[in-house]
């Protein structure tokens, strides 16, 4: 039986900038958000099960995934603009991989052919695999040309990275301590995500897939 748990690099994102990290880089000691603590250890788990009751596991860290039917990234971003509350944080030149829907979907067909036994140079199972373009963007940029193409203006109002930081430690502190259970309009996670670099070593999976 073959299980393949798509994961995600925030899993081992621990708030500093990562250029062309690849899958050495250990999870970090201390969290930003639930979200990425229970991808890492969902990923453990799964990677854990390797070979155990006849189960061959890997885990796929697509990076941003965007495409026909996104209902995420590039929607959010659009919304977060109509309303006025989207600002280019930290110094707007972070990089950044991303990875479209149907190269997503052929890293996992193909994870799914490599591990029962196939001509791959080096077996898959119990692996975590950085998935992207193998080519960073400018962030920024790339989020001004999206907002292009719906004819909204671009990004020009910034926010320093401390800042954004210290704002989204502020919401988090707000909303729970009054029990609020939407998404706080900043987070540290977010703010981290949006000012820093983060982008990855693909060679393993482009070897091994």
């Amino acid at each position: 039986a073959r299980l393949i748990y798509t994961s995600s690099p925030s899993v081992v994102f621990d708030g500093r900038d990562q250029r062309g990290v690849d899958e050495s880089t250990p999870y970090p000691r201390r969290w930003l958000c639930h979200y990425a603590r229970s991808k890492a250890l969902a990923e453990q788990a799964v990677l854990g099960s390797n070979g155990r009751s006849g189960l061959a596991t890997c885990a796929l860290r697509p990076h941003l995934i965007w495409g026909p039917g996104d209902r995420h990234l590039v929607p959010r971003l659009l919304a977060r603009a109509r309303a006025g509350r989207l600002r280019m944080i930290g110094s707007g030149r972070n990089l950044i991989d991303m990875v479209y829907i149907d190269n997503a979907a052929a890293a996992h067909l193909a994870a799914a052919d490599r591990l029962l036994g196939s001509n791959a140079p080096a077996a898959p199972g119990g692996r975590a695999y950085f998935i992207s373009q193998g080519e960073p963007a400018p962030c920024w940029p790339w989020i001004n040309e999206i907002l292009a193409l719906v004819h909204l203006p671009p990004v020009r109002r910034r926010l320093p990275l401390a800042v954004a930081w210290a704002l989204g430690a502020l919401c988090e502190t707000i909303y729970a301590s009054l029990g609020l259970r939407r998404e706080p309009p900043m987070t540290r996670f977010v703010a981290q995500q949006l000012g820093r670099s983060h982008y990855f070593d693909i060679s393993a999976a482009r070897r091994d897939l």
